[in-house]
């Protein structure tokens, strides 16, 4: 859940000491199934499918009640995870060759694709934004504020579930179409990664852009205009992004 990331002020701990007994008391809640919030969980990814601005804005009202901005609750990736593992199941149930292939796979989706990636996303975000996006003119009432990594990987997974829905998801559900060797099913796979990894960064820019502190937030939109540059040339070029990805995975 959502709260106001802390300042060192007299007596207060210091940002990296605040954000490491955050982190800490998320890592501890991992063992505590019983104190996760699962009804906001899926009410959470619910709104990020239909209406992001009212997740971003439920966020900012949870800063009021808890000093941080990130989640305390790690309920959200446990119900990821376990989604992306039950998603890589079905694609290694119908592409799959062995158990101990699968295993890897579905090992793969969960703590490469989705945590491992996000904490390298996470990270880049996370440096970027207290580097050269916080507001350096504060009135004199004001205090200084920073993103904390946790928050960072908040808006990673965040992100990654309207993608997962896409890439995982649909994506299996109408793989005879996207896997035949044909101009339009190629087109229609890159399309399909395009408007999933550009919404993903459309996301990214919504969760930072809610912290009030930051300013230029934009550049997390840049990204979206590689991929529509890219489009036409993957598509010009026969690239199928569907055939790609599951080559990756199963050869």
């Amino acid at each position: 859940m959502a709260t106001q990331l802390p300042v060192s002020t007299n007596g207060r701990k210091s940002a990296p000491q605040r954000q490491g007994y955050m982190a800490m008391l998320y890592l501890r809640r991992f063992l505590k199934p019983k104190q996760w919030d699962l009804e906001y969980t899926f009410w959470m990814m619910l709104q990020l499918c239909i209406s992001p601005k009212t997740a971003y804005r439920h966020t900012a009202y949870h800063k009021q009640t808890k000093n941080q901005w990130a989640r305390d609750d790690p309920a959200f990736v446990v119900v990821t995870s376990v989604l992306v593992a039950l998603a890589a199941t079905a694609y290694c149930v119908t592409f799959g060759d062995s158990l101990w292939h699968s295993t890897v796979t579905i090992l793969s989706a969960v703590l490469v694709d989705y945590v491992l990636l996000g904490f390298a996303v996470a990270t880049a975000g996370w440096l970027i934004s207290n580097k050269f996006l916080r507001k350096r003119n504060l009135h004199h009432h004001q205090v200084e504020q920073h993103v904390e990594w946790l928050y960072a990987f908040d808006v990673h997974c965040n992100s990654y579930f309207p993608l997962f829905l896409v890439l995982y998801v649909f994506q299996f559900l109408v793989s005879p179409l996207l896997l035949w060797r044909s101009f339009a099913s190629a087109a229609i796979s890159n399309a399909l990664y395009a408007a999933a990894l550009g919404y993903y960064h459309y996301m990214n820019f919504l969760g930072y852009s809610a912290l009030p502190f930051l300013e230029h937030t934009e550049v997390f939109l840049w990204p979206i205009g590689l991929i529509i540059l890219a489009l036409p040339f993957s598509v010009l070029t026969g690239f199928n992004a569907t055939r790609f990805t599951l080559s990756i995975y199963f050869g």
